[in-house]
């Protein structure tokens, strides 16, 4: 009963409310059309008009979310137009005064209610009058409450309808994340061999220049115990080649991804992290695609708190979502990253070439949180 009475009194309020935002649209749609026939007068376009028509639609997309039964996927509905959003509203201040006028019927008939049990109880009625008084008034009350359903059923409506685009603006916009997704694509492809070319050439070739010196000298020497010298020196340099390449190969791609999974993959960035990192990564194989870019997700992001917060503790949380898997790396260092920076703008490619996303929380201060959501097929 309680639940009921809770979600009578949400429905109440939201159409209350939303009677009361028809009033504001209803003086904006006025407003409106007087900008935009100034504005066509002077051969221009009447843009003013947009960005309140946003804000008073994102009210009503909060108010039928929080308040209307069935209304939680109206929030997701954040890609309309502003042409839209002024359509919407030119029509939705009907149903909100709609929505004001059962509310007030369903408030007359609580103080008609009202009337009735101080007449019988104060004798002025007799209880078969008032017997037939509470059977009309019950009737009302299903009848206003159908109404209050009415009403938010047609909101909800109103919103699916309008603020989503047509197949059309859905295939124009699917296109262009695509093209923008294979950009970034190649973008992050080209960075990383870029990155390789510079670790090999500064790195492992510098070493295996330094490897031939050796071995020439000790080739050309005549101490023996010089010579011994130089190859134990180029050994020990050979092995140190060998450890940078494992390196370089392991960055671009670790081959325990493959082998052993993410959870093992992810341990290793653990140990090789430089900063302190505990990783709870439950899940079960997941795709190949989806393993590697969680994997850099969390290399990338680790090597970040590594390097600009070297004090900080990093966390890491890989879990299971409804057709997903969500990956969470959250390091308490003094915030402030730059989700435009070329690491992790990198990672928002790669996530969204998966239909997926990436969002970096950082304020000053911090904690920093980067969060990636990867969809599995």
């Amino acid at each position: 009963m309680g639940a009921v009475l809770s979600a009578g009194g949400r429905l109440f309020v939201g159409v209350v409310v939303g009677a009361a935002t028809a009033v504001a649209e209803l003086a904006f749609l006025g407003w409106a059309a007087l900008v935009v026939l100034i504005e066509l007068t002077r051969g221009r376009r009447p843009t003013a008009i947009e960005r309140p028509a946003r804000h008073l639609v994102e009210v009503q997309r909060w108010r039928i979310a929080a308040f209307l039964p069935g209304g939680g996927a109206v929030d997701a509905l954040d890609d309309y137009t502003e042409r839209r959003a002024v359509a919407y509203l030119a029509i939705r201040w009907a149903v909100g005064l709609l929505g004001g006028f059962v509310a007030l019927l369903f408030l007359y008939g609580l103080g008609t209610g009202a009337v009735w049990a101080r007449d019988l109880f104060v004798g002025r009625s007799s209880a078969l009058l008032v017997g037939a008084q509470v059977v009309g008034g019950l009737v009302l009350l299903f009848l206003a409450v159908q109404g209050f359903l009415g009403v938010a059923a047609l909101d909800r409506w109103l919103a699916g309808r309008l603020l989503v685009p047509g197949d059309r603006a859905r295939y124009e916009r699917r296109i262009s994340e695509l093209a923008a997704s294979r950009a970034g694509v190649v973008a992050a492809v080209d960075a990383e061999r870029r990155r390789i070319e510079r670790d090999l050439h500064d790195g492992v070739q510098q070493r295996l220049v330094a490897l031939g010196l050796l071995l020439g000298q000790a080739r050309r020497g005549t101490d023996r115990d010089r010579s011994d010298e130089l190859v134990r020196q180029a050994h020990d340099e050979a092995r140190e080649i060998l450890a940078e390449l494992r390196d370089v190969a392991w960055r671009a791609y670790p081959a325990d991804l493959d082998n052993l999974g993410l959870a093992e993959a992810l341990s290793r960035v653990a140990e090789r992290g430089g900063v302190p990192v505990s990783v709870d990564c439950p899940v079960d194989r997941l795709p190949s695609a989806v393993e590697t870019a969680a994997y850099f997700v969390v290399s990338e992001a680790v090597t970040n708190a590594a390097k600009h917060a070297p004090d900080s503790r990093v966390t890491v949380t890989v879990g299971r979502i409804e057709q997903g898997v969500r990956v969470t790396v959250t390091d308490d260092g003094p915030g402030g990253a730059d989700p435009s920076g070329g690491g992790l703008s990198g990672l928002a490619r790669r996530a969204a070439a998966l239909d997926g996303s990436l969002i970096v929380d950082s304020p000053p201060g911090g904690p920093t949180t980067v969060t990636a959501v990867l969809p599995c097929a």
